[in-house]
């Protein structure tokens, strides 16, 4: 065998080690199915085999599910006529069904099968765990199991959404599946998933003890008196969960998803059948959800672009691999102090500077806040807080800079404050032992880099670092190049980002670059609606219906409609007569100077309620625009929607127009962490690419006709649309660059 180690003991119980060849985490391929039916054949034929244990060979855990980039590859298919449709698509089925058929021969293979989970067990790994009689999971701090396929557009297909419910009941398991929970080891006790929980290092002996002990060769579902816990679907309490919770999903994914209404689906049937039957059905409509544009563009996004971006998949080529031990950050605010923490957690050590000791320090203290709460949350023992937080040396001195690999300006952002921050930064900097070495970014959010770069005494080593706020869970950070940038700062700069955990994009030099530069005319096409007479409920309802996690008004109070006006202030100072206002841009100003500052002072477009609770729209927003349109008409929605939608969308096709970014794989993981664009279409253009470039256009082409030219495609989009392209097509093909 290849992918597993066997070895009969005295006992007769046959241990299974999963130990793909090659690879760093178990996954299943053909091979390794292969492998475990002819395991679970051994168990059935040769009497010397009493019981079956499987765990893993990996230090990594025990299994992350099938080989996605294998199966959806069609290596698992049979070969077929690609003029016979049903033979396609009964070859879909055969390849789908595998899994559920290996892991049914073990689970029905005559002798009692425990597993020994060593670690973690996500999808396919706790989908074989579930088709074996008894579970056994170890407490270690990196031990977890889930069915997280929901998160990458699929949903159980390995038998999980048919075992989980029967184990632990269909409501629970619904939450579970559709959310994409991952249970901790107690948590998975006492959730019924597992049966026994072990110190580290006992989880095969407990197994083994069991198989002894108390083996039982028949699953629970298999049994003449088994009953579903809470009920079947024609259960009177069971009912109600797939009422109740139809609802619910609808409420949570507004039909964004097919996987959801497919996993639903798959339940409800399933639970009313035998459980051969069930299995089909569940392999039935996960073929359904793979064939769709949304999981097409999901798996590819979330899965092969996210790995990708995340071990540097832009980087320069023939740059050498660099290792920042110190960082100084300029600016102690909430955006400097959370660039301190990041940086900290990844054992960097962060001169922390601010006008004065009171402000550094405050930006420190936001540090140790961040730390208590991982504390408190069992995230971290006190004695690696406390060594995080020994990392951050906040001070007014600049003479602390040298010897720093990497400065991060993240100053308030006004140009002439960042110039001079910049030439004093830099005297320093380039002035110890790091002098030809270092570089200096700069964490603005708006201006041009190679603005910012006229004040640096060497342009070749500056570069923007646009981090997103809360910086402690924002994901991505956006790299902006200018003309002058070299290939050795745009490397350590990612090596950087990659060091703290973080995905980068790399776009190039642009006013707003590539994020805010498409997440701006959602918030503006909001406020344009706004003053149309559109009811503020309707835009964000709508807004959040389109699977954005914030209608566009909620959002602009959460960004702080005082830094929105801010920003306007310098875009329009910094355009001239090129700077096209927005409409209802004046009645924010003075929105803003009533006090009324967003989310972060309890009022902005929105009342909230000092004691927590639902906030509420505030009255005064009808004496600024009077509502014209307070009825939401299926027709009036779906054209919100797509205003919403397609406005990001044709701005991020202008960009790659510009050459502002000229990566889809960076254009849809960007949009998606950065600003949260729709996870449903896979981003931002596998959006345009779902559509097809000719629709697209056409209906940009109605918009702008109806809206204005804001709307109308740029000339890229239409010679796309002639020639029948795809953004992956066109701009996918290229050579990737190589660290």
């Amino acid at each position: 065998m290849e992918n597993f180690k066997t070895e009969l003991d005295a006992d007769g119980i046959l241990l299974a080690t999963f130990d793909v060849p090659g690879k760093s985490m178990n996954t299943f391929t053909k091979s390794a199915l292969a492998d475990l039916s002819a395991i679970a054949e051994r168990a059935k034929t040769d009497a010397e085999v009493k019981g079956v244990v499987i765990t893993s060979g990996k230090t990594t855990g025990f299994c992350a599910g099938a080989d996605l980039e294998e199966m959806l590859g069609g290596a698992w298919e049979a070969k077929s006529d690609p003029n016979d449709p049903e033979g396609a698509l009964k070859a879909g089925f055969t390849a789908a069904f595998e899994m559920n058929r290996v892991y049914r021969q073990l689970e029905t293979c005559g002798k009692p099968v425990a597993v020994a989970i060593n670690g973690l067990a996500l999808g396919g790994g706790l989908e074989l765990s579930l088709a074996c009689h008894y579970r056994v999971l170890n407490d270690g701090p990196k031990t977890q199991v889930g069915l997280p396929e929901i998160k990458i557009g699929l949903f159980p297909g390995g038998g999980g959404s048919q075992r989980l419910p029967r184990l632990i009941g269909a409501q629970a398991a619904l939450m579970a599946m559709s959310e994409g929970k991952s249970f901790k080891p107690k948590e998975a006790l006492q959730a019924g998933i597992v049966h026994e929980v072990v110190p580290v290092g006992q989880e095969v002996e407990a197994a083994k003890n069991w198989i002894k002990t108390k083996g039982d060769a028949v699953a629970l579902w298999d049994k003449k008196d088994y009953k579903i816990p809470g009920g079947g679907p024609y259960h009177p309490a069971g009912a109600q969960v797939f009422i109740m919770g139809n609802a619910l999903l609808r409420k949570q994914s507004y039909g964004n998803y097919p996987a959801v209404v497919n996993l639903m689906r798959a339940v409800y049937e399933g639970l009313q059948l035998p459980f051969d039957t069930a299995i089909r059905v569940e392999s039935r409509y996960f073929v359904n959800t793979l064939q769709t544009p949304q999981a097409k563009a999901m798996i590819r996004t979330f899965f092969f672009n996210m790995q990708a971006l995340g071990k540097g998949g832009g980087r320069p080529a023939g740059q050498p691999k660099t290792d920042p031990q110190q960082v100084a950050v300029l600016g102690a605010g909430m955006m400097g102090a959370g660039i301190a923490y990041v940086s900290a957690l990844a054992g960097i050590k962060v001169i922390l500077i601010d006008r004065d000791d009171a402000a550094a320090s405050k930006g420190k203290s936001h540090c140790e806040s961040l730390l208590k709460k991982a504390v408190s949350r069992g995230k971290m023992t006190q004695e690696k807080a406390q060594s995080v937080l020994d990392l951050i040396v906040p001070t007014p001195d600049y003479g602390q800079i040298t010897g720093s690999d990497l400065i991060i300006e993240a100053v308030f952002e006004n140009a002439e404050l960042k110039a001079t921050v910049t030439k004093d930064a830099e005297a320093k900097l380039y002035a110890g032992d790091k002098a030809d070495t270092a570089i200096f970014g700069s964490n603005t959010s708006t201006i041009p880099i190679s603005q910012l770069a006229k004040a640096s005494g060497k342009p070749e080593n500056f570069i923007g670092i646009h981090f997103f706020s809360p910086v402690d869970k924002m994901l991505l950070v956006e790299i902006i190049t200018t003309d002058t940038t070299s290939d050795a700062t745009l490397a350590k700069a990612m090596d950087y980002v990659l060091k703290i955990k973080k995905t980068p994009i790399v776009v190039n030099d642009s006013r707003f670059f590539f994020a805010n530069r498409c997440f701006i005319p959602f918030t503006a096409e909001g406020m344009t609606m706004w003053s149309e007479g559109i009811a503020p409920s309707i835009i964000d309802n709508v807004g959040r219906m389109t699977g954005m996690p914030r209608g566009p008004l909620e959002m602009m109070d959460d960004v702080a409609l005082d830094l929105l006006v801010k920003i306007t202030s310098e875009t329009a100072k910094a355009m001239g007569d090129a700077y096209v206002p927005i409409p209802g841009e004046k009645e924010v100003a003075a929105m803003v100077a009533d006090g009324r500052l967003g989310r972060k002072n309890g009022k902005g477009f929105y009342d909230y309620p000092e004691a927590g609770g639902n906030k509420s729209l505030w009255s005064g927003l009808s004496d600024k625009f009077v509502v014209t349109t307070d009825e939401a008409e299926p027709e009036l929605v779906e054209e919100i929607k797509k205003r919403l939608l397609y406005i990001q969308a044709v701005t991020a096709a202008r960009c790659f127009e510009e050459g502002v970014i000229t990566d889809p794989r960076e254009a849809d993981v960007g949009s998606i962490l950065g600003w949260g664009f729709a996870p449903w279409s896979g981003g931002i253009v596998s959006l345009i690419d779902s559509i097809g470039a000719a629709k697209f256009v056409e209906e940009l082409d109605a918009l702008a006709a109806k809206h204005g030219d804001r709307f109308a495609p740029p000339q890229l989009l239409r010679d796309m649309a002639a020639k029948g392209e795809t953004f992956y097509g066109r701009f996918g093909k290229k050579e990737a660059k190589a660290a």
